[in-house]
């Protein structure tokens, strides 16, 4: 009776969701300063642009990296001081969790976790091109991830009643 219950708890701990996050890692980092040293005689009020975007791929059975891009423009008067573009990525182990719960792990969560890895490198490099600190806002991955999400669905609806009508 009690090698049942061991194999029953050893089923139960294969079917229970695992995650770890095995490595981060910076895959690409770009700084230009195209107007240097000129930008440095008009008087800082930047307009601070940001783009970002993820991306995912298996690496393995239970392994996936997860690539967060940001591209950071400051413009002070229409002329670019500077521009930043990194890709901070890490591998994480996510074993039994499918569907659209992977889908919100690989699309929200693991972002999240990179967020301040990539908001980091971008102020220690912003201030090694002699600019002022730049602290970019927390970002809500999960509202991001919804409005894509809903906009992929609202495609796909749409596509469907193209077809219905041909």
């Amino acid at each position: 009776m009690a090698e049942n219950e061991q194999a029953a708890a050893g089923n139960e701990n294969q079917a229970q969701p695992q995650f770890a996050l095995q490595r981060i890692y910076v895959k690409d980092l770009s700084f230009e300063s195209p107007n240097s040293p000129t930008v440095f005689q008009d008087q800082w009020k930047p307009q601070v642009n940001l783009d970002l975007n993820t991306s995912h791929n298996k690496v393995s059975d239970n392994q996936y990296e997860v690539v967060l891009s940001l591209t950071v423009t400051a413009k002070v008067d229409e002329k670019v001081a500077y521009i930043v573009e990194i890709q901070q990525a890490g591998v994480f182990l996510v074993k039994g969790i499918e569907g659209p719960q992977l889908g919100q792990m690989l699309g929200a969560y693991c972002p999240n976790i990179l967020f301040p890895y990539a908001r980091e490198a971008i102020d220690g490099i912003v201030g090694k091109g002699s600019f002022p600190a730049l602290m970019l806002a927390p970002v809500n991955f999960d509202a991001i991830y919804a409005q894509a999400l809903k906009r992929k669905q609202e495609e796909a609806a749409g596509e469907n009643k193209e077809e219905q009508t041909h």
